[in-house]
């Protein structure tokens, strides 16, 4: 069952059913009384100009696309701090606001997938990350390695990793990932530092998910697999980028296409 909590799109929708409320009984009844000279007041006025602002972003933010900034290192490189990035909220089916219930299948998530749901442990906090297993994939990581299905992922070294984001007390490595039927992907290691071992198949209804940032990275390694039902939406376009330590714009990341 889905729990209602009261984040911004919960108090978004609120606010477009009591102004649509308003709206409608002035449409239906009030219009009459201002055609008789009785003026409207403050509510309603505000009601009519607002409503259909609010729902058009309501429609907007549930439907179609979602803004998130990114708060934490665990996709770097792919996705640095201070990134804002859209998220399509349709590739996956469109769920009904608030109440996250799907009401219509357009797809499924795929291996590389860049996706942003709601943590399981605390569903009021949304956390992005790689799709790396799909229902009935057997997913296991051994001595920074990944294996589907019983086969080692392919794994080239790409150099030393000293760019935006880099860990400032250990040395870092960049790889290329490549994932059976996804695409290409950086991932990262710090020297000397392994991640969690796990060997797990993902249940029917689930998706096993990890950061780039492999070994900074709290992920389906550590807390399990996403249900389906707690996903957002894929992540595809970083939006605006801005260096809060430096409050610089990074102008280069804007527009940047994810993968």
């Amino acid at each position: 069952m889905n729990t209602v909590h009261l984040d911004f799109e919960a108090w978004l929708a609120l606010a477009t059913v009591l102004t649509g409320v308003i709206w409608l009984i002035d449409r239906l009844v009030l219009a009459r009384r201002r055609a008789a000279g009785v003026d409207a007041n403050w509510a309603i006025e505000f009601a009519r100009s607002f409503f259909p602002v609010l729902l058009a972003v309501l429609v907007l933010r549930a439907f179609v696309f979602e803004p998130f900034r990114i708060p934490s290192r665990s996709m770097v490189p792919t996705l640095l701090v201070g990134d804002f990035v859209l998220v399509n909220k349709f590739s996956y089916g469109l769920r009904a606001p608030v109440f996250h219930t799907k009401f219509l299948d357009l797809g499924e998530p795929e291996r590389g997938d860049i996706v942003v749901f709601r943590y399981p442990p605390d569903p009021t906090k949304d956390y992005i990350k790689r799709v790396i297993g799909l229902p009935g994939d057997r997913v296991a990581y051994r001595d920074e390695h990944l294996y589907l299905n019983g086969e080692r992922v392919p794994l080239a070294e790409r150099g030393v990793y000293d760019g935006p984001d880099a860990d400032a007390n250990a040395r870092m490595l960049r790889f290329i990932e490549q994932l059976p039927g996804g695409t290409d992907h950086p991932v990262l290691q710090v020297v000397g530092r392994n991640g969690p071992n796990v060997s797990v198949t993902v249940p029917e209804g689930h998706y096993f998910v990890m950061g780039d940032n492999r070994d900074n990275s709290a992920d389906s390694r550590v807390w399990g697999f996403v249900p389906e039902d707690h996903l957002v939406g894929k992540a595809f376009m970083t939006w605006m980028s801005i260096d809060f330590d430096d409050f610089d714009v990074r102008f280069s990341r804007i527009g940047h296409i994810l993968h």
